[in-house]
């Protein structure tokens, strides 16, 4: 076996149905008495919920989360922390809403209890990337790492089929390229394996059957590995392009994960065959790359960035930036080749070795 340092992030996940129940418990353990409930515009009426079941520890909710954790709407909610004098953060939501809140914590290292409704995973990592000025900019911090996660099954039931398919390719993303990250090691490498093997069966019984617990619980699981391996490993090509795409032109984040991931590893394929091999049988299909394309068919996601709102010139755009500053990639990294993927994502194209 090859040599290998594995690192575990500290965090409590409490898992099941109903856990939601144990959110006061766990305000209390953390010792927090001035609480800011934290959702998006669309989840505020979950927020104040949140907010009530937690009791007058809970002093103000903030509901203007929003994609991409734009630098502004966190500068907004700094203001509240402060007015309000904050002790601790709980969150309600996706990947937009655990965003915000790691915003907060990066500022002030406040702790903060997330009940994640998608499967985003972002809530396992220490990991927080926030939009200026259209340029969306990646960091690792320790202070950004939730202390408690609630995964309660019953706040998943409600998941639309279609953003529960490209939430939980997204999930899938991450422990793609985990299974080839620089540091990777085999404790992720089982995790990531386990992780696409629960998504991809539960996804599309979700679609054909939202309110089917089963798989609801398998996919909340293969949510909570795959985020374990995005908060662990390192990411390559597919995160990167996503982050410039979203960031750049405002793109949804799920639903660019799912339209690019088949491209980003048909494109590292002929230097990964045995990742591949994996992979294939974690999905359950012949080819890797064509079956993450199928499976978002099957959930049916868009699989065109054009119809995600990215404009056309918007391709020669992207393959600068996803080439301008140097990071580790299995291939290297060429800008045609990465032109031609970013473009086939662009027009709904099978991906292509």
């Amino acid at each position: 076996m090859d040599a290998f340092v594995y690192t575990a992030n500290p965090a409590r996940v409490i898992f099941g149905s109903g856990t939601l129940a144990r959110l006061p418990e766990e305000v209390e353990r953390l010792s927090l008495h001035r609480v800011l409930v934290l959702a998006t515009p669309q989840q505020a009426d979950d927020a104040r919920l949140m907010a009530e079941r937690i009791g007058p520890r809970a002093v103000a909710v903030f509901s203007g989360a929003t994609m991409h954790t734009p630098v502004p709407v966190t500068e907004e909610a700094m203001r509240l922390v402060e007015a309000e004098k904050i002790d601790g953060l709980v969150a309600v939501g996706g990947g937009s809403t655990t965003g915000l809140g790691k915003a907060i914590a990066l500022r002030t290292d406040l702790p903060q209890i997330v009940a994640p409704t998608t499967y985003a995973g972002s809530e396992m990592t220490p990991i927080i990337g926030e939009t200026r000025d259209g340029q969306k900019v990646t960091q690792k911090s320790p202070r950004v790492l939730p202390e408690t996660v609630i995964y309660d099954v019953d706040l998943t039931l409600t998941l639309p089929p279609a953003l529960s398919g490209t939430s939980g390719i997204n999930a899938i993303a991450h422990a793609v390229e985990a299974l080839y990250a620089q540091d990777r090691n085999p404790i992720m490498s089982l995790m990531a394996l386990e992780g696409i093997r629960a998504m991809a069966r539960a996804l599309p019984i979700i679609v054909q059957s939202p309110g089917n617990r089963a798989a609801r619980s398998d996919a909340l699981y293969g949510a909570w590995l795959c985020g374990l391996c995005l908060g662990t490993v390192g990411m390559a090509l597919h995160h990167k392009l996503c982050h410039t795409l979203g960031g750049s032109f405002d793109l949804p984040h799920a639903e660019t994960h799912t339209a690019v991931l088949p491209h980003a590893v048909a494109y590292n394929a002929s230097v990964l065959p045995d990742e591949m091999v994996a992979l294939a049988a974690a999905l359950g299909t012949p080819d890797a790359a064509q079956g993450l394309f199928d499976l978002a068919g099957k959930v049916g996601a868009q699989h065109a960035l054009k119809h995600l709102g990215m404009p056309e010139d918007g391709i020669e755009r992207a393959a600068d930036m996803a080439i301008a500053n140097p990071y580790w990639n299995p291939r290297r990294l060429e800008r045609q080749p990465i032109r031609d993927l970013i473009a086939r994502a662009y027009a709904g194209e099978r991906p292509v070795i």
